[in-house]
């Protein structure tokens, strides 16, 4: 059975990423007019949130796949000839 991939694991790799997005935002709602806070840093903020996302679910499912296959025999048949033979 494939090792699944961890919290922390995911949490070391995307920091960077994660302190990236907190910058956007900062500088989404700290770019904004007064009195249009909401209308002007919703869509940015939106965005950068959006790329997160996306970023955070592709590295999920590569740590999963690379665990996957490193649980995977390259002969697969232990034991047994291979086909063929």
């Amino acid at each position: 059975m494939p090792k699944k991939i961890s919290t922390q694991q995911l949490e070391k790799a995307l920091r960077g990423e994660f302190k990236t997005l907190i910058a956007e935002v900062v500088e989404a709602v700290n770019g904004a007019q007064p009195g249009r806070i909401i209308p002007d840093s919703e869509e940015p903020v939106r965005q950068a949130s959006a790329l997160f996302r996306q970023r955070l679910y592709e590295r999920a499912l590569q740590f999963r796949q690379q665990h996957s296959e490193a649980a995977f025999s390259p002969c697969g048949r232990r034991g047994r000839p291979p086909v063929g033979e």
